[in-house]
């Protein structure tokens, strides 16, 4: 027997047809996904930006908020199989109360999180190394927790809303659900972006992202920033949650966080980690990066071509596309 044997198909594809065929159906939908990585990415950019801590953890805050948003709808009466008749109004007031139920929970977690697993170390001026390690153990210990509640498989999907066209865009079909989570994905980071420059509470966290020991003697509360900045992260980790739950409603899985924690945290180093603006930019780029790979390479390459993405930019500009950090945001 030769060791190699001929194969019936490439192991790679390289469909340009394809790509232009489906570009704007990936444009579309790939600004939706990258909407979610942003959220999420948010969170790891605001967290190192304060701490230099790559919080690793918060692939799991996430999930925490994916089964907070199902417990909700579950709560609410509703179950798996056919979508329920509602009203515009009900629609919005179940989502809204999910989303808020989401954000409360992952907000919480973050918080306990900072407080259980990152204080102490802190407090002790423990090296990076041990935050880092920390981190890792700290995600595994909240996916096993989950996985010892809610068992190894994913929740039955419930869903309140089905995708529905609204309109074309260049022959793309664009739904209610790509809408409702690119814009609620723009909404959400100007309103992280308007909280860390134009209150009071963000310029304490920019002051601590600076330089810490000054922002002290100046009278900043560091330990109280720090919280804030996790519980910032948690709210949005939490919202990202519900809108990844109406992409896909049976998300709500113990180790679901895992592969999108990844690429939103590569979406914070592509777009620049530690900056509000590259988090959104890292985030819709590498969804519509993931998407036009996926056409052109096949769908096995979706993950592979990301990746690959983000080491060429890393090769040409390592601080990421923006690169400018959270301690020098503009006022």
């Amino acid at each position: 027997m030769t060791p190699f044997l001929a194969q019936s198909e490439p192991w790679i594809s390289f469909d340009v047809a394809g790509l232009a065929e489906q570009f704007w159906n990936n444009t579309v939908d790939g600004l939706a996904l990258g909407g979610i990585y942003a959220l999420v990415a948010l969170g790891y950019t605001l967290v190192y930006g304060v701490l230099k801590l790559i919080n690793f953890a918060h692939s799991e805050v996430f999930v925490v908020g994916a089964f907070a948003t199902w417990l909700t709808f579950y709560g609410l009466g509703f179950r798996s199989g056919a979508t329920p008749v509602l009203s515009v109004f009900e629609i919005i007031l179940f989502l809204a109360i999910a989303c808020l139920a989401a954000m409360a929970v992952s907000g919480g977690t973050a918080v306990l999180l900072e407080r259980v697993a990152y204080r102490p170390l802190r407090k002790r001026n423990a090296p990076r190394l041990v935050f880092l390690i920390t981190a890792i153990g700290a995600s595994f210990a909240i996916q096993q927790t989950l996985r010892l509640i809610f068992g190894l498989n994913q929740q039955p999907q419930i869903r309140l809303l089905q995708p529905e066209p609204l309109f074309k865009l260049f022959g793309a079909t664009v739904t209610n659900i790509h809408v409702i989570l690119f814009v609620a994905a723009v909404l959400l980071w100007f309103v992280a972006d308007y909280f860390v420059n134009r209150t009071r509470l963000g310029r304490g966290i920019r002051a601590v992202a600076q330089d810490p020991d000054t922002a002290t003697l100046m009278g900043v509360n560091k330990e109280r920033v720090i919280v804030i900045t996790f519980l910032v992260g948690g709210l949005l980790a939490g919202a990202a949650a519900l809108f990844y739950m109406m992409r896909i409603p049976q998300g709500a899985i113990y180790n679901g966080g895992f592969l999108l924690g990844i690429k939103a945290f590569t979406a914070a180093v592509l777009g620049g980690i530690g900056n509000l603006r590259g988090a959104l930019l890292g985030g819709f780029l590498l969804g519509l990066v993931e998407n036009y790979g996926q056409s052109l390479f096949g769908g096995e390459w979706k993950d592979i071509v990301a990746f690959v993405v983000l080491i060429v930019v890393l090769m040409f500009r390592p601080t990421g596309i923006l690169g400018e950090s959270l301690g020098k945001a503009r006022v």
